[in-house]
């Protein structure tokens, strides 16, 4: 038995494929299969049910792919443990970013990063909180940038920055006139959300989840982008909130509809996260560093509320 038997077996679980897999394996179909069959006899099991389409894992199967996962993982933290014996930074580091961050936090820190650790392949997935943590599980990525705590015990966090939420409020709206608004004036009806699977959706909801939605208005609106919720609350359909990071990119006139929460406002906890077996810890150490060097100057909110990302059933 072998580890490139073993990778071997977990590609076909993942395409359900031969032909996929070897290409993601970077081999022929015939050697991929052939090690494989190779795999089954050593073993005298069917890995693999090979007359279901796409092809399915047998019962026992399913065991060995979950005990060859472990196996592969481990193996290839051979190569992270010399790497931190040399103090090499460098080699392949799987990034998941949550699409309320990406568009804010990547441009500040990328070119940053890539300049002071040219050796290090950053691979970037935009994911959402769930995925981030299945994929963090599963070793299929390295670390996240992600709204916290996740309250995970397998799951590292490291905080970068605490980011204020900012009302932005239509002309003509009951808190237009009002310097700075409170969080006890929100009404959930009044909200523009952003759609399920975004945790800043379930950090809105918490943080107004003391109040009753009987929905006047007659349609509720989520949409995936805090741009269409700036055009939809600028033609009057209600407020919505935003992290403050987005809030620097509005022109002028967007800018006159921001309203900023009374002291000590509402806020998300952004923090770099990963799995607590991590051993890629000198690139998980320079990302930190990287993104606290540039974020500094942008962002410094120490007394904020921090509201939390999950789901409160």
């Amino acid at each position: 038995m072998t580890i490139t038997q073993l990778k071997y077996v977990l590609s076909v679980a993942e395409y359900q494929n031969f032909t996929v897999a070897a290409e993601h394996s970077f081999v022929t179909q015939p050697t991929l299969s052939m090690q494989i069959q190779k795999l089954e006899e050593e073993l005298d099991v069917q890995i693999f049910n090979r007359s279901k389409k796409p092809i399915e894992l047998t019962d026992v199967g399913e065991k060995v792919v979950e005990q060859a996962k472990i196996i592969v993982n481990e193996s290839n933290r051979i190569t992270d443990i010399v790497h931190q014996h040399k103090g090499y930074i460098g080699g392949e580091f799987k990034l998941g970013i949550i699409p309320t961050v990406m568009p804010t936090l990547l441009p500040m820190f990328l070119h940053n990063f890539t300049k002071k650790y040219p050796k290090v392949k950053l691979i970037i997935e935009e994911l959402t909180t769930e995925e981030i943590i299945r994929k963090l599980m599963d070793g299929h990525i390295d670390a996240g940038l992600a709204a916290t705590p996740l309250e995970n015990e397998a799951i590292k966090e490291r905080p970068l920055y605490y980011e204020p939420f900012v009302g932005l409020i239509p002309q003509g709206h009951r808190l237009f006139n009002q310097k700075l608004i409170e969080v006890d004036e929100l009404e959930m009806d009044d909200i523009l959300l952003l759609e399920d699977g975004h945790c800043f959706k379930d950090s809105v909801i918490n943080l107004c989840r003391t109040y009753r939605t009987d929905n006047k208005k007659g349609f509720q609106l989520e949409s995936g982008s805090f741009d269409t919720l700036v055009k939809l609350s600028k033609e009057g359909l209600g407020m919505t909130l935003l992290p403050y990071l987005h809030t620097l990119d509005l022109n002028e006139t967007d800018k006159k509809h921001l309203r900023e929460f009374t002291t000590p406002p509402p806020a998300r906890e952004v923090s770099l996260i990963f799995h607590k077996s991590q051993l890629k810890m000198q690139l998980i150490d320079a990302l930190k560093n990287t993104i606290d060097g540039v974020i500094r100057g942008a962002i410094s909110f120490s007394d904020v509320k921090i509201i939390s990302p999950l789901q409160h059933h």
